[in-house]
């Protein structure tokens, strides 16, 4: 499963939905489909957009979860 952390990375950047569609070029409904993780693709375009805008990369946004591991006790 691939796991969305842009809300995470829009607080520590401080910038809100707004503000990032806007610089971005998307409405906010759709960024608020990508924030949710409910979108089912995104464009590199869109993503080196957001990327430019809250100085970040790919993998600080997108991360690979693995749902078949058992969760590690300690």
């Amino acid at each position: 499963m691939i796991k969305i952390n842009l809300a995470k990375v829009m607080l520590d950047k401080r910038i809100s939905s707004k503000e990032l569609a806007q610089q971005i070029g998307i409405t906010p409904a759709n960024l608020s489909i990508l924030k949710t993780g409910k979108a089912h693709g995104v464009r590199f375009a869109t993503l080196e957009k957001i990327c430019a805008v809250l100085q970040c990369q790919p993998g600080d946004i997108l991360e690979y979860v693995n749902e078949t591991q058992k969760p590690h006790k300690g």
